[in-house]
């Protein structure tokens, strides 16, 4: 079983499928509207999309006789909260590392 923060870095890793979610984070659209700016067959964005579907990001419904495909907000959440829990961590030891620096300055400043 994929890791879902392997699967979904994975699938975002292609500039292709990065491009479909930023365009997906506007509304949900279809296959073919979303094909439409790319110089690439509905099948070959199918596939992308395929590949954002297996890693949670996107789901797809029908609505009467269209099939549209819908961004989830939550799977891009957990990436999220996984980015920013290790910024956390960087710039807390950035923080501390400020802290001995100025330390170090006042030892060097005083006599």
């Amino acid at each position: 079983m994929t890791d879902p923060l392997d699967a979904s870095f994975a699938a975002l890793s292609d500039p292709t499928r990065r491009d479909l979610v930023a365009r997906l984070a506007l509304g949900d659209a279809t296959v073919s509207e979303l094909a439409a700016p790319y110089d690439m067959t509905i099948q070959a964005v199918s596939k992308h999309l395929n590949v954002l579907a297996a890693a949670g990001l996107v789901t797809k419904s029908a609505q009467a006789q269209r099939r549209l495909i819908h961004l989830e907000a939550d799977a891009l959440r957990r990436l999220t909260d996984w980015v920013q829990h290790y910024a956390q961590l960087a710039d807390q030891r950035y923080r501390r590392l400020d802290e001995v620096l100025v330390q170090l300055a006042d030892t060097e400043e005083s006599p």
